[in-house]
């Protein structure tokens, strides 16, 4: 466990951050602006972080735990008989709940303005969807490889997502929109050898 000291430190770094993202991209943000706003010196920095983009990897870490810990509750609370499209439409709520609870730090992600925030959050989401599909790998017999279906969920989920928000659709409708496709894609059995199988 790190010190209280150590996790009020991370803590204002992180926060520092976010902020400095409403003014300022990624890549024009240095280390001794962030410091100043995070009212620490430059070598309490670097004794936590090498540069900025391992804070935020720290972040993303952070989220990532948050996101992890509560698809594993929704697999316990509402998947105990392992079903694949109750399974990955668990990991797109716990990915949905997380972009939008933290939205002050997701609104950022955007591909024309931090495109190395964009890319490290769809490699972070394309990663973790493949490891599930690796698990599920080990129970069903998949017509594609796990990042084939990676990529293709994870494009098509964010290509559906971004179109609803352009009609201005409500966050609870997208979500329940969003899982429908996903139940309805995984129940026709386009991913598994055999139709039969547990969906």
């Amino acid at each position: 466990m790190e010190d209280k000291r150590i996790i009020k430190t991370k803590r204002s770094l992180k926060t520092a951050l976010i902020e400095m993202l409403a003014k300022k991209d990624f890549e024009h943000i240095s280390i001794t602006e962030l410091c100043k706003k995070a009212e620490i010196s430059r070598i309490t920095f670097y004794s936590h972080y090498n540069d900025k983009y391992g804070l935020l990897d720290d972040i993303f870490n952070d989220m990532l735990r948050t996101g992890t810990e509560d698809y594993y509750r929704r697999q316990r609370e509402n998947n105990q008989s392992r079903s694949l499209a109750a399974g990955y439409v668990n990991m797109l709520d716990s990915i949905l709940e997380l972009y939008y609870e933290r939205f002050d730090f997701f609104q950022y992600t955007n591909p024309e303005k931090n495109p190395y925030l964009a890319s490290r959050f769809y490699s972070i989401v394309l990663e973790t969807v493949e490891q599930h599909t690796l698990h599920v790998k080990k129970r069903l017999k998949l017509k594609y490889s796990p990042k084939k279906i990676a990529g293709f969920m994870c494009f098509g989920m964010l290509g559906f997502v971004n179109e609803s928000h352009k009609e201005k659709m409500p966050l609870e409708e997208i979500k329940k929109e969003a899982r429908q496709l996903l139940t309805d894609m995984l129940k026709s059995g386009i991913l598994t050898e055999h139709e039969g199988e547990k969906a």
